[in-house]
């Protein structure tokens, strides 16, 4: 466990480094993340889940466990954010922080430590979030951020237009089609995603900042305590529970417990939400996840006996 994070957040430090010493043109970094989420990563979700034997696996028990997650972990949130500063763009940032998760990271280091089965039940996690955590999102954005009601966009188009959604609804589609994918499709989606994750994890290294990390701290703490630890404690338990296989349960835990997503950042500067609280999340959770990943799966590992 410990080389397959190391690899991952040794990618993200890279980006950092690169970033900060200016080692390519500050531009680079904001094609590298389009490419990556407009192309690169919707390219390995279908084709992982195109290919993903979905009659084999406990589809209702991964979307039971992480769609509880993440409503358990928004409603602790909704709860005591009236002690925290109450319920304005502030709060709709903390409450990205607290459930979005980081798909590079996920996906990255399921596939690191679990091989091909870690990438399809990754993807599958993802095909579950994606959808949810951008509906929860939007509508609190909507509800309580900045933006003037005229240039808020379409509540359904926001969601539908996501390109990581329509990934996921195409793979699935894909997978319950009677015809496989053709090979040569196959080969050139998978070629093309195997360059998402390096990049996607070095232009998250490069979007950290540590500059506002003292902004609302109350809701900075909260969120980060929700995100890395409570939120993958609760799916772990219910992972047990369940009685689920040790790898579904290790990577349900994963994607409960990696940092938040940049697109977090992207939708709050859009749709009126606090970016700098935003960015700060980021960047904390980043670092503090290198200490608390490893310790919510390898106590997940140790109570399942894996």
């Amino acid at each position: 466990m410990v080389s397959a994070l190391v690899a991952v957040f040794g990618l993200i430090a890279l980006g950092h480094l690169l970033r900060r010493h200016d080692f390519v043109p500050p531009l680079f970094w904001d094609g590298a993340e389009r490419l990556t989420y407009y192309l690169a990563l919707p390219a390995l979700l279908v084709v992982r889940l195109a290919e993903a034997p979905l009659g084999e696996l406990p589809l209702l028990p991964i979307a039971v466990l992480l769609i509880g997650g993440i409503a358990a972990a928004g409603g602790i949130l909704w709860v005591i954010a009236p002690g925290l500063g109450g319920r304005g763009p502030g709060f709709t940032s903390a409450l990205q922080g607290t459930f979005r998760p980081n798909t590079y990271v996920g996906l990255a280091t399921a596939g690191a430590l679990y091989g091909s089965e870690g990438l399809t039940l990754a993807a599958i996690s993802l095909a579950v979030m994606v959808p949810v955590v951008n509906i929860i999102a939007i509508a609190a954005l909507v509800r309580f951020g900045n933006t003037p009601h005229d240039r808020r966009p379409s509540f359904l188009a926001s969601v539908i237009r996501n390109p990581l959604v329509m990934a996921c609804l195409l793979g699935l589609a894909l997978s319950f089609a009677p015809i496989a994918l053709p090979a040569a499709i196959s080969a050139f989606l998978d070629g093309l995603g195997q360059a998402a994750l390096p990049l996607g994890l070095m232009a998250a290294g490069a979007g950290l900042y540590w500059g506002e990390l003292t902004r609302s701290p109350r809701l900075l703490g909260a969120a980060s305590v929700i995100k890395l630890l409570v939120l993958p404690a609760g799916v772990g338990a219910g992972a047990l529970a369940l009685g689920l296989d040790p790898v579904t349960g290790a990577v349900l835990v994963l994607f409960a417990g990696v940092p938040a997503s940049a697109s977090c950042y992207i939708l709050a500067r859009q749709l009126g939400g606090d970016a700098p609280l935003m960015a700060s999340i980021l960047t904390l959770q980043t670092a503090a996840a290198v200490i608390t990943l490893p310790l919510v799966l390898g106590l997940f590992q140790l109570v399942a006996g894996n």
